[in-house]
């Protein structure tokens, strides 16, 4: 059984190498996508202060669309280039909104969210998809979660079969 590393964490750059001792753990013994992407965002979602959402839109027939998350439900299908999660994409570089009602085009799943980041999951030159996070904070991501969840990302795909992409 996969217990949650409950520890009083400094620095967000400890916190980030303490969740990726945990990811590496959760993977260990497990290849399923599904299965592996279904813990990665609980696992995140417990672990991160601040948070009302955490998930994945994974890349099908030329769109994003809803894996498993952690949250309130969530749209279902997301055009490459329209909000956050479509911009990540259709760029495949990681993208950080301190405030989601100034971004041109966001899209309000969730009414409570005020801040985001989204990372694109990319495999041998290849969008899988994006990893999704909310936050109801203003500003919540910065430098750091973006440096932290980029590796945590590469971690959860040299550890995940990709079996879907187009």
């Amino acid at each position: 059984m996969f217990e949650l590393i409950d520890t009083p964490i400094t620095s967000k750059t400890d916190q980030y190498k303490s969740l990726t001792t945990q990811l590496y753990a959760l993977l260990e013994t497990e290849r399923d996508f599904i299965a592996n992407a279904a813990n990665f965002s609980s696992l995140l979602f417990n672990a991160l202060p601040d948070l009302n959402w955490a998930g994945f839109y994974v890349f099908k027939g030329g769109e994003l669309v809803l894996g498993p998350f952690q949250g309130k439900p969530a749209c279902v299908r997301i055009a490459v280039g329209k909000g956050v999660c479509g911009t990540a994409a259709q760029r495949m570089k990681t993208v950080v909104v301190e405030n989601v009602h100034e971004f041109p085009g966001h899209i309000a799943c969730d009414s409570a969210s005020n801040s985001e980041i989204v990372v694109p999951m990319i495999k041998n030159g290849v969008l899988v998809g994006v990893l999704d996070l909310d936050s109801p904070a203003y500003a919540r991501f910065d430098e750091d979660d973006k440096a932290g969840l980029e590796n945590l990302v590469e971690v959860f795909l040299d550890r995940t079969d990709i079996y879907f992409v187009d």
